[in-house]
């Protein structure tokens, strides 16, 4: 107890020292772990918030590098199993991507070449490989052609304006070998109509899914849709037979493939500037974009209430009635400025009479019956004052105002 007490007056500096260092120093405010753990806890959810959507990130599963119809991809969608059968059948597969390596396709002798999208060639790039001398002893197949191709490609044939909607299993109902030996197959998309001598297969709705040309030994066969030829469908009904009949008719095959921006020829430019942004920048920005949103949160919340400030000045009443003015003249509003005149009279004569008018302008008869009782005027003279029509000049505007105020000093008066 005397040991903590503070010295007297009298003590000198000796004295005093061993009392002050005996109390306990207090704990500086702003210190401590508990203010620690205030200061930096928006900053650990913070990185724990990023951490847990870059692991959310990182776990959706990304999408097949390759597109439908593809060789190379497994994905249900694609056409990796025919391929495969194709190959240990002897057959050698390649793909083609750009327009010159279809066009050398076509040159090429004892070739199937199959244009997966053949409707995403250039317009320049399809004459260029229509007008092609084509190789002997070749097979084009064409999977859901537009008419544009088939012009090129298979003149004479036309495709129906709407897809037949029916991928069930359609009989072949044709002599074409491949169909015959595959029996019914799960074709649909668009149908076709050929000329005399083409063979139509897979009938639906008098129309055909399947359709076959030949000339000389340069054969064009042109399908509804590629769903037969995928991984998905390749064991349903009679379509593994009918893809290895279509596409293994010679020793070598060539399909063509998409370029990751889903064009066809690697000799095309980028068309946008979002070509030249590799995928995983995307994802960084939508981090980045994550974490700005957390801390624009987080500082937020620490810039307190919103404060209201007075104006800096303050505006007579007299200085905005003349503005006001001035833009019912400019604007040659006569009728507005009576109106609003009136208006106000309305609801000043009203309160003056002890009519009621909590919202809105008050009863026209009750009005103008209680101010003829009050004044001794004919009720007509007041209902042409405060209803009657605008205007219709500068003097006549003034004749109004100059009247409503005398009908609403005399109401006033006792």
């Amino acid at each position: 107890m005397t040991a903590t007490a503070p010295p007297p007056a009298t003590a000198g500096p000796a004295e005093a020292a061993p009392a002050t260092t005996s109390a306990p120093a207090p704990a500086a405010p702003g210190r401590g772990p508990l203010a620690l753990w205030r200061r930096s806890r928006w900053w650990l959810l913070s990185v724990l918030v990023l951490l847990l959507v870059g692991g959310l990130i990182a776990g959706i599963p990304g999408n097949s590098a390759y597109y439908p119809l593809d060789p190379r991809s497994g994905d249900p969608r694609g056409t990796r199993a025919a391929d495969q059968l194709l190959r240990q059948h002897g057959l050698s597969s390649r793909t083609a991507s750009g327009t010159d390596e279809l066009a050398a396709a076509l040159r090429a002798d004892d070739t199937t070449v199959v244009l997966t999208y053949p409707d995403e060639l250039a317009y320049r790039h399809l004459a260029e490989l229509s007008a092609l001398p084509r190789g002997e002893r070749t097979r084009l197949v064409l999977i859901a052609p537009e008419q544009p191709l088939l012009n090129a490609f298979a003149p004479g044939v036309t495709a129906s304006s709407y897809p037949t909607g029916s991928f069930a299993a359609l009989p072949a109902d044709c002599d074409l070998p491949e169909a015959v030996n595959a029996g019914a197959a799960t074709l649909g998309g668009p149908s076709y109509e050929g000329r005399p001598g083409d063979t139509a297969c897979y009938p639906v709705g008098g129309r055909h899914t399947l359709l076959s040309r030949t000339r000389g030994d340069q054969q064009v066969v042109v399908l509804g849709n590629g769903d037969a030829l995928t991984n998905q469908a390749l064991r349903e009904e009679g379509n593994s037979a009918l893809a290895l009949g279509l596409l293994g008719a010679h020793p070598h095959l060539v399909w063509q493939t998409l370029d990751h921006a889903g064009r066809t020829g690697t000799d095309e430019s980028p068309q946008e500037l979002g070509d030249y942004v590799p995928d995983g920048w995307y994802w960084g920005a939508l981090q980045l974009a994550v974490a700005g949103l957390l801390a624009a949160a987080w500082r937020a919340r620490r810039l307190g209430p919103v404060l209201t400030e007075r104006l800096p000045a303050v505006v007579r009443a007299s200085e905005t009635t003349e503005g006001r003015a001035r833009l019912y003249r400019r604007a040659n509003a006569r009728g507005h400025a009576a109106e609003t005149l009136r208006r106000a009279a309305r609801r000043r004569t009203a309160a003056a009479l002890g009519l009621p008018h909590t919202t809105g302008d008050p009863d026209p008869a009750a009005l103008t019956e209680a101010a003829a009782a009050r004044l001794g005027r004919p009720a007509a003279d007041l209902q042409h004052l405060l209803y009657g029509p605008a205007p219709a000049d500068d003097a006549a505007l003034l004749r109004l105002a100059n009247d409503l105020d005398d009908m609403e000093w005399q109401v006033r008066q006792p």
